[in-house]
Parts: structure tokens; C-alpha cells; sequence
């Protein structure tokens, strides 16, 4: 039994040892750890004797003085240590010692309050019992008087409440007046049978009559406030006023403000307009008032005035009509209905008056300020929505938008159309302006004609595709819809502005080409830079703008859309209709100086040829112009192998035929038809397709004016008649056009069969058909 008590003491102290490492931050042994030591000083097996002799057997003298001055530093330092902790712990110890002292006090104190505490509560027990048992005869009694006392008060309040309503409607206190009748008016109404009270009821029901009247002329005052006008809906409404009657009068004031509001947007529009409007109440020096405001400020205008207070009056009749609990719920349908009714037709008028001042904007410049319009515009209506769920003004606004977009963008396409007719008209100038003397080069440059339109078109819808893009910016509301992007960048800008524009500068140059009007008589050097424009629009234009379009608004190509091939196709085919018509007009004024030359001329009598006429030298000026400024605009083309001898062929192949001819034909079988004769070598010949059309090339277009003027010089010489002299000029001149033509042409075989028909029609419309020596035609040719 010793043994257990002793072994139970031993734990108690190695529990508080423990205790005590652990507060110091001592480590306690470890199972296995290396503390077995003798040697070791800090460890708990150590051996001071065996220490000693050990030190004493391994060390020397000095060593040992050095380890002995080295142990007394560390227990000098763990003697000041061991004090600094008891200093510590002591001051603990004390302030541990001073709160228990202050604790047994503090509940002491305590102890003795709550038993003064029961005390009192048994003494008021007590004190309560002996006052219920005392007065509980009495009870019943105290009751009838404190309900006679109430009674009294009420009956006092009944006979002073006309007064006090006078009083109250004097100090405008309508509030007060209204909670007191309503206070006593069950009452009043109940006994007003009695004398003693019909006084008291008439007299109060008319300072309420005349109290009534006041509160309604608040909605004839136009500077009531909303304020004000709620306050004396709520007094009325609680005067048992009809509610359906107050919802036309209050909506009849709210209108006369919102009236006046819609008036100033009117005379807005109207000074934009130009129209001169002054304000009734308008002093002289508020002269600044009748300038126009931009549509930026319209819009503030509209919405910090006109929406503001519609929402304002939207709000305020929620409240006191909508939101409050009627006995009547058909109440709340019929106050709903005029309001919707009341917002609607003033809301219509407002679009009217905004899509009015948005269709003056004319102006071709930055789009900036009218969108940043049109968005605040937007986000106001969407504001709307939600005081009146029951309508959707964003949609209409979003209408209103989507028709100013729309307009913007006609403005634009009608902007690009002047601009490209003031295009045509600068080249029509450059064109028609006098060239200077002495410029060996007095042609327009047609290549730098056709860069400037190029530029100035391409610039030009640039700009305006650029203008646009302030519709679909990020920051904007509107932009973000989905049935205001899709139409607007698709319907509008691609197919109404480009595709439009496309279109219509292939229609203005198909014009050209009429045979009437003031675009019919075009010069032809206009015809041929039109020409290579849709040409150039057909390559490469078309498709660049196309692209750039969907690429800045983020168009889908889809099968609804016009397509680029179409568009190319219908801008070659007006590059071809062009050309043909420039080979046409060409020909033509080259034809009409060779017809006039042959219509003009005395054939029978004229006189033996010593020079080429002076018409060949303008026809072959003429030909030898338009192949230089068909050359500035097309490359040139494919030409057929040519022989070295070009140049004489046809004189010495016409002259040996025609001496054949004249030979067989004329002295041996003169009773042969000449026509027939012609005929049937037609029919060996090859046949040439005078209007046909043109490639774009210059052989080709040169090959056309050629065919045309050649033909027609070969139809007037087949209605007239020769002489020998006559066949001999036609001889001059056609080898003289054979000189120079055959290097214009795609094959020289051509100018070759033509000329040789023309000298062959001659020849059989010759009455002497005598050929002239072919050493001296070209002697002439050479000499002219």
C-alpha cells in the first residue's frame, strides 16, 4: 500500500516537472534519444565526478582554466537568467494573488445585492396582494367611470372639431384636418339623427365640402407640384372621392405640363427648319432662346423635360391610384387603362416630334453626335419600360432608330451619286479644256482621269463606310440589338449604300451610251475611261468594297444577298456596251468625214491626182490620236503574223487583179454583168462583221473604228460614178490609208480586203477604168 501511494507521488511530480519544461520551453527526454551520457551536462544522466576526472586525465593546465573561466560565464549567465524568471514569475504570482482578492470582494458585494433584491420582490408581492384584495369591490366601478372618462374625452372632441377643422384649413394643415374628420366621421354619421349632434355633423360636413374644393384647385394651378398634386389625391381618396374622377383630373393637369413641353420640341423643329418663332412671354434680351438647337440637345431637351416628367407623373399615379389597396378591383383596371391610354397618345406625339428633328439631319459629316442622340433616346425608353410594364416603348424607339439609320444611310448613297456625277463633270471639263500652245502633248492624260475617279470614289465611299460605323460601336445600346444590327449592316449598308452604289454607276455610264439626250452626245474620250472604270470595278473595285463592307460590320454572306458575280457581270457588261459604243461613235465621226469627202467631189470631171487628199491625212491623224488614248487605258492585244512587204501588198495585188480584170473583163466579155462579176468574187472572199463586238484591247477597238470607216467609205463610192482621174485618187488614197492602217489592225488582211473592194467597187463604177502606174502611186503616197 506505501508503494502505491509513493508511486503516485513520483507521477504527481514528474506531471508537474513536465508541466514546468513545458512553460520554460524545455525539451523533455525522449525514448531512444542519445541522453544516456555521463559526460554530458545538459543531460539527465550526467556524472559530475566522472566528468571531472575525465577533464582532468584528457585536458591539459590551460585547457582546464579556459574550460573553468567558460563554466563560470555560463552559470553567472544562468544565475541571471534564473533571476530574471523568479522577478517574473513573482510579479505574476502578486497580480494572480490582487484579482482573487478583488474577485472574493467583488462577489461578496454581489451575494448581499440579490438578497436585497428577493427581498424587495417579496416585499411587492406582498404590497400587491393587500392593493387587489382591498379594491376588489371597487373594480367594477373604476371600469364605468374610466369608460364614462373616455366617452367624455370623445364627446369634447366631437364638440370642438369644427373649430378645430377651421383652424387646421386656416394654417393649410389639409392633412390634419382630413385625419381628424375621418377620425369622428363614423361617429357623426351614426348619431346625426340627434339634435345634439346634426349641428356638429352639418357644420363639419361643410368645412370638409369647402376643404374638397381647395384640394381640387391644386389641379387647375399649373405651378402645383407632383408633390403637392399626390398629397391632395391621397386626402381626397381618403375623403371617399370618386378615384375615377381623380384619375381624369389629375392626368387633365399632368397633360397641360407635358403639352407645354412637346410645344418647345415643335419650336425647336420649327427653327431648324428656318421658320421664325418667338415665345409668348419672350423678352428681348432672350433673343438667344430662338437659335436651333443640334440634335443632341434636342434629345436632352426631350428627355429631361418631356420623359421626365411623364415618368414623374407615371410614378406618381402608381402610387396613388395603382399600387394601393382599392375595395373595388375593377378600380385598378380602369386607372391602369387611362393611364396606358394618357402615356400612349403622348408618347406618339413625342416619336412623331423626334423622327421629324431626326429627318433634318442632313449634314454629311461625323455621325458622332447623332448616334450618341439616338442612343440616349434609346436607353431613356428602355428606362420607361419599367415604370409601365404594361407597354413597350423600346421597341418604337428602336423603330425610330432604325428609320434614322436607314435615312442616313439614303443621305449617304445619295451624296455618293452627286459625287460621282461631280466626278464625270470635272472629266468632262479636263476633257473640253483648251491645251496650251507649243505642248507637243496636247491630249488629257486618260490613265490620270481614270486614277483620280478611281481614288476619289474609292475615298468617297471610304469615308462614308467609316461615318457608319458609329451605329454598331460597343458603347452603344441600340447596336447591340440584334433586329437593329442584322437589318442595318446587311439590308442598309451592304446591299442599299454599296451594293446600290455599285449598281447605279453602272446605270449612270449605261446612259452614255444612249443615242439621245445630253449624255448621248458624251465625248468619246469619256466613253473609253468610263470603260476601263467598270472595267477596273469588274477586277478588282467590286469585290474590295464588298469585302471591306462585311469585313467593318460583320456581314454573313448568305444566298439572300446580292452576289458579287452578279455585280461583276453586269459592271464587264457595261465596260462592254461602252466600248462599243465608243468604237461606234469613232467610227462614225471618221465615216462622216469620208462621206462627205466623196459626196462633195466631182468624180467625172476631177483632175489627174498628184497628191493624197488632205481627208486621208485626217483620217489616218484621226485613227492615229484614238490609238494613242485607247492605248494610255488598255493593253495592246493580239496581233497576226504580218508579212515584211505590208506596205506595197495591196497596191501591187489590187493593181495585177485589176489589170487582169480590165484585161478580161472589159475587152474580151463585155457583155458580162460587172455586178455579177463582183458577186460571185464575194463569194471567195472573206466576210467581215463590220458591227461586231470588241475585246478590250486597243488592236481591237482600232480593228472596229477601222472596219466602220472603211465600209462606209466603200458604200459611198459604190453610189457614185468615176472617171479615169476619179479610180486614179481612189487608188492614191486607199494605198495611202494601206500605208499606215495596217499596223492598227489584229490582222492587216482585213484593211487589205476592204481596200481592195473599195478600189474594185470603184472600178466598176469607172466609165474609163484606166489604173494608174503603181511606181507612181507610191511615188505620190510617199511625197504626201
Amino acid at each position: 500500500m506505501a508503494d502505491v501511494e509513493q508511486d503516485k507521488d513520483e507521477g504527481e511530480r514528474k506531471k508537474r516537472h513536465g508541466m514546468l519544461k513545458m512553460y520554460y520551453g524545455l525539451e523533455e527526454d525522449k525514448p531512444g534519444a542519445a541522453t544516456l551520457d555521463p559526460c554530458d551536462i545538459n543531460g539527465a544522466h550526467f556524472k559530475p565526478d566522472f566528468y571531472l576526472s575525465k577533464l582532468i586525465r584528457e585536458k591539459s593546465l590551460t585547457e582546464l582554466m579556459d574550460k573553468e573561466a567558460d563554466m563560470v560565464s555560463q552559470i553567472r549567465s544562468l544565475d541571471s537568467d534564473m533571476q530574471t524568471l523568479v522577478y517574473e514569475n513573482y510579479n505574476k504570482f502578486i497580480s494572480a494573488t490582487d484579482t482573487i482578492r478583488k474577485m472574493k470582494n467583488d462577489f461578496k458585494k454581489m451575494e448581499d445585492e440579490m438578497d436585497h433584491l428577493a427581498a424587495n420582490m417579496s416585499a411587492i408581492t406582498d404590497f400587491s396582494a393587500k392593493i387587489s384584495f382591498t379594491l376588489q369591490d371597487r373594480r367594477m366601478q373604476i371600469t364605468k367611470l374610466s369608460g364614462v372618462h373616455a366617452l367624455l374625452k370623445k364627446l369634447q372632441f366631437l364638440f370642438e372639431l369644427p373649430a378645430r377643422l377651421k383652424k387646421c384649413i386656416e394654417m393649410q394643415a389639409y392633412s390634419q384636418a382630413v385625419r381628424y374628420y375621418t377620425k369622428a366621421q363614423r361617429v357623426l354619421h351614426q348619431y346625426q339623427h340627434m339634435p345634439s349632434f346634426q349641428g356638429i355633423h352639418k357644420d363639419c360636413t361643410d368645412i370638409i365640402t369647402e376643404l374638397r374644393q381647395k384640394l381640387r384647385n391644386h389641379f387647375k394651378d399649373r405651378e402645383s407640384t407632383p408633390k403637392q398634386l399626390a398629397e391632395c389625391v391621397d386626402l381626397l381618396l381618403q375623403l371617399n372621392e370618386p378615384a375615377e374622377e381623380l384619375c381624369d383630373e389629375f392626368l387633365a393637369h399632368a397633360c397641360q405640363k407635358l403639352n407645354m413641353d412637346l410645344a418647345e420640341l415643335d419650336r425647336q423643329i420649327k427653327l431648324q427648319m428656318g421658320e421664325q418663332v418667338t415665345l409668348e412671354s419672350q423678352r428681348p434680351s432672350q433673343a438667344y432662346l430662338n437659335t436651333p438647337m443640334d440634335i443632341l440637345e434636342f434629345v436632352d431637351s426631350g428627355c429631361n423635360g418631356f420623359l421626365s416628367n411623364i415618368c414623374l407623373v407615371i410614378a406618381s399615379y402608381n402610387d396613388m391610384f395603382l399600387n394601393k389597396l382599392q375595395e373595388d378591383e375593377n378600380i385598378d383596371t380602369i386607372a391602369l387603362k387611362k393611364l396606358v391610354n394618357f402615356v400612349n397618345a403622348l408618347m406618339e406625339q413625342y416619336f412623331n416630334y423626334v423622327q421629324r428633328r431626326v429627318q433634318l439631319e442632313k449634314e454629311t459629316g461625323d455621325n458622332t453626335i447623332l448616334v450618341r442622340a439616338l442612343d440616349r433616346f434609346h436607353r431613356r425608353l428602355q428606362a420607361m419600360n419599367k415604370l409601365l410594364p404594361d407597354t413597350d416603348f423600346s421597341r418604337a424607339g428602336t423603330d425610330i432608330v432604325s428609320k434614322a439609320a436607314k435615312d442616313r444611310v439614303a443621305h449617304y448613297l445619295d451624296s455618293l451619286k452627286q459625287h460621282f456625277a461631280d466626278c464625270l463633270t470635272d472629266i468632262r471639263q479636263n476633257l473640253a479644256a483648251p491645251r496650251l500652245t507649243g505642248k507637243q502633248d496636247g491630249s488629257p492624260n486618260l490613265n490620270e482621269l481614270l486614277s483620280k475617279i478611281q481614288s476619289a470614289c474609292m475615298d468617297q465611299i471610304k469615308s462614308v463606310l467609316s461615318n457608319l460605323q458609329a451605329f454598331i460601336a460597343s458603347d452603344i445600346t441600340f447596336a447591340m440589338k440584334p433586329y437593329f444590327r442584322g437589318p442595318f449592316c446587311a439590308s442598309d449598308v451592304r446591299e442599299v449604300l454599296v451594293v446600290g452604289y455599285v449598281k447605279h454607276v453602272s446605270s449612270a455610264c449605261q446612259e452614255f451610251c444612249e443615242g439621245s439626250g445630253e449624255k448621248g452626245s458624251a465625248p468619246p474620250s469619256l466613253l473609253l475611261i468610263l470603260s476601263r472604270l467598270c472595267l477596273e470595278f469588274d477586277s478588282s473595285t467590286i469585290s474590295y468594297l464588298i469585302s471591306l463592307t462585311e469585313e467593318q460590320f460583320e456581314v454573313d454572306s448568305r444566298s439572300n444577298l446580292t452576289q458579287v458575280s452578279q455585280l461583276c457581270t453586269e459592271a464587264k457588261d457595261t465596260s462592254q456596251m461602252l466600248l462599243n459604243h465608243f468604237v461606234k461613235v469613232q467610227g462614225l465621226a471618221i465615216s462622216q468625214m469620208l462621206r462627205k469627202s466623196v459626196e462633195t467631189r466631182d468624180w467625172l470631171n476631177t483632175i489627174e491626182p498628184r497628191n493624197v487628199r488632205a481627208v486621208m491625212k485626217r483620217v489616218v491623224e484621226d485613227i492615229t490620236s484614238i490609238d494613242t488614248q485607247v492605248g494610255q487605258l488598255y493593253e495592246e492585244g493580239v496581233r497576226n503574223e504580218r508579212s515584211s512587204d505590208s506596205s506595197r501588198r495591196t497596191h501591187s495585188h489590187t493593181a495585177s487583179s485589176l489589170q487582169r480584170k480590165q484585161g478580161n473583163q472589159w475587152n474580151f466579155t463585155p457583155s458580162i454583168d460587172n455586178s455579177l462579176m463582183s458577186n460571185i468574187q464575194k463569194l471567195f472572199s472573206e466576210k467581215i462583221e463590220i458591227f461586231s463586238a470588241v475585246e478590250f484591247s486597243k488592236v481591237s477597238v482600232l480593228t472596229g473604228i477601222i472596219k466602220i470607216s472603211l465600209k462606209t467609205f466603200m458604200e459611198c463610192v459604190r453610189l457614185r460614178t468615176f472617171g479615169r482621174y476619179g479610180l486614179q485618187q481612189i487608188q492614191v488614197d486607199t494605198h495611202y490609208l494601206q500605208l499606215y492602217l495596217w499596223r492598227f489592225v489584229t490582222d492587216e488582211n482585213l484593211v487589205q480586203v476592204l481596200l481592195d473592194e473599195i478600189v474594185c467597187s470603184t472600178v466598176h463604177r469607172c466609165l474609163d477604168p484606166v489604173l494608174m502606174e503603181p511606181s507612181v502611186i507610191e511615188l505620190i503616197c510617199e511625197r504626201g
